[in-house]
């Protein structure tokens, strides 16, 4: 399973860019996406998830309430919107989905999830 993340780019500080992450190839079964990203120097980050079997969705602390998870379950198609960005957003933006039989709990860690993403740069400037 390949996914493939995109909508990255540079922005000012409390701009918006909305991120895009879709299955590139086979269609395949899961039953939570979510996002995680890289700074350099700092290890992978937990940004939000959705769970496809009731759409709820968790974000970290850092992130909730300016970015929203959204997605098209049949598609296995999720977006991040990013508003009020701030230059410590700056990062590598990954999308990740859960396989089939992956029941991890907590879907904040990168554990939860099964195949992932290359991933899109974003770039928030002070």
């Amino acid at each position: 399973v390949q996914l493939q993340a995109s909508g990255g780019g540079f922005v000012q500080a409390g701009g918006s860019l909305r991120l895009s992450c879709a299955p590139v190839g086979r269609s395949f079964t899961t039953h939570r996406m979510g996002w995680f990203r890289l700074a350099p120097g700092k290890e992978r980050e937990f940004v939000g998830t959705i769970n496809w079997s009731d759409s709820s969705t968790d974000y970290a602390d850092s992130v909730k309430g300016r970015f929203t998870i959204s997605g098209e379950s049949a598609r296995n198609t999720v977006y991040l919107q990013m508003n009020r960005l701030k230059p410590e957003d700056t990062a590598v933006y990954y999308c990740a989905a859960g396989g089939y039989f992956n029941d991890y709990a907590n879907l904040k860690s990168s554990r939860a999830y099964d195949y992932w993403g290359r991933g899109t740069q974003v770039t928030v400037s002070s």
